[in-house]
């Protein structure tokens, strides 16, 4: 069986993290028997710096036609200093494949898990993880992905030459809310535990339905949506408070559910909660299509140094792989999908609770490994785990 991988490497670390992956992934397609092509695409700031576009011509075409898109991370700064590339039409370089894709492809909810796993310090003043045992961090935030602030629409005034006003535009749909909101119901459905807390199934909207006529319609969306699931418990919270309930009782949280921006903001703020933005995995997933990355950015001032964090990256694969599971085209290989993504989570968790072979971000400057060690010691365990396990469908 053949499995179609568009690879987008992007800008600085991004790369490094992305080839990290695609040696997991190998081990998967030697195990499986699986043939995963991999075509990989350049793209974002520096491509951009080259050659006057963010990416290839055709890129959207091969995009849309891969069976999974892995992604590094995009962002370069301007020659000028002045912030990232941008292009000529004001967006940064690297558009197209980060949030062009998002929008092409309909890649209406950004899922990004946020778990404390064993062995790993959540970030708050540094303290250690016996502030919060790992079992009490495990949710699930969905963000919707193709509008609100991101949809586009705004630009500059430039009077005598001057930049002199800025406008952005937020959008907020019914279709689009209807999407992100049934599919955190149906996710909170298919988990097989609730809240930390308390053991119940619960999905929160965070909004600012107090203020801004948006998140009225979304808040009003959830509750319409929230009438077919009556098994599960419903609540609304407004953003700025949900923020200090997050950091200081996470155990309350099993899926959470919110607009593109606000989304953006908390999700960064949650993965604190699990050890850094080097342990956080956006998933980027449509009816059609999806597109799995880190979200810790492309860390430019690390660019070729094996120094950052690839877990995110690779846990980003055990994401790809549940995911081409539910897929009717693999229908015959989801049992081996998903036992490739079960045994790379245990490997990445066992590296993890060891707690000798971590980068700097986990363990310090002084014991730190090195991106590339991490990720061997992940595929030496991988290798173990695999070999126990028989494939159930070649």
């Amino acid at each position: 069986m053949k499995v179609s991988v568009v690879a987008l490497g992007g800008d600085g670390t991004g790369p490094e993290v992305l080839e990290h992956s695609l040696k997991v992934l190998g081990v998967v397609a030697d195990w499986s028997g699986i043939d995963f092509q991999v075509e990989s695409i350049e793209c974002g700031g520096q491509f951009y710096l080259k050659h006057g576009h963010d990416w290839p011509a055709g890129s959207e075409q091969r995009c849309s036609e891969a069976d999974v898109i892995l992604l590094g991370a995009v962002g370069w700064p301007a020659p000028d200093g002045s912030g990232p590339v941008t292009m000529s039409d004001g967006k940064m370089a690297g558009w197209s494949p980060v949030i062009g894709n998002r929008i092409r492809l309909d890649l209406y909810a950004n899922i990004r898990p946020v778990k404390l796993y064993e062995g790993v310090k959540q970030r708050i003043h540094g303290k250690p993880q016996s502030v919060w045992q790992p079992g009490l961090v495990d949710m699930i935030i969905l963000r919707e992905n193709t509008e609100d602030l991101y949809s586009g629409i705004g630009g500059t005034l430039r009077p005598g030459g001057k930049d002199k006003v800025a406008v952005d535009t937020r959008v907020i749909t019914w279709e689009a809310s209807e999407k992100v909101i049934r599919k955190a119901f149906e996710v909170c459905r298919g988990r097989t535990q609730g809240a930390p807390k308390d053991g119940k199934k619960r999905v929160t909207a965070v909004v600012k339905d107090n203020v801004l006529q948006g998140c009225k319609l979304f808040a009003k969306v959830f509750r319409e949506v929230g009438k077919e699931y009556p098994e599960i418990e419903q609540e609304t919270a407004i953003v700025d408070a949900f923020t200090q309930w997050l950091i200081g009782q996470p155990e309350h949280y099993d899926v959470v559910v919110t607009t593109n921006m606000f989304g953006d903001i908390v999700t960064d703020l949650a993965s604190v909660l699990q050890g850094g933005m080097g342990m956080a995995v956006g998933c980027n997933t449509g009816d059609d299509h999806a597109m799995f990355e880190p979200i810790h950015g492309s860390a430019p001032k690390y660019a070729g140094q094996d120094k950052v964090n690839p877990l995110a990256m690779i846990l980003s694969v055990k994401e790809a792989l549940a995911w081409l599971a539910t897929r009717p085209k693999f229908t015959a290989q989801a049992e081996t999908l998903n036992q490739a993504a079960q045994a790379l989570e245990t490997s990445v968790q066992e590296v993890l609770k060891e707690g000798k072979v971590l980068t700097y971000d986990l363990i310090g400057e002084e014991k730190a490994s090195s991106g590339s060690q991490v990720t061997e010691a992940v595929i030496e365990r991988l290798r173990a785990h695999l070999k126990s396990k028989s494939v159930a469908c070649p």
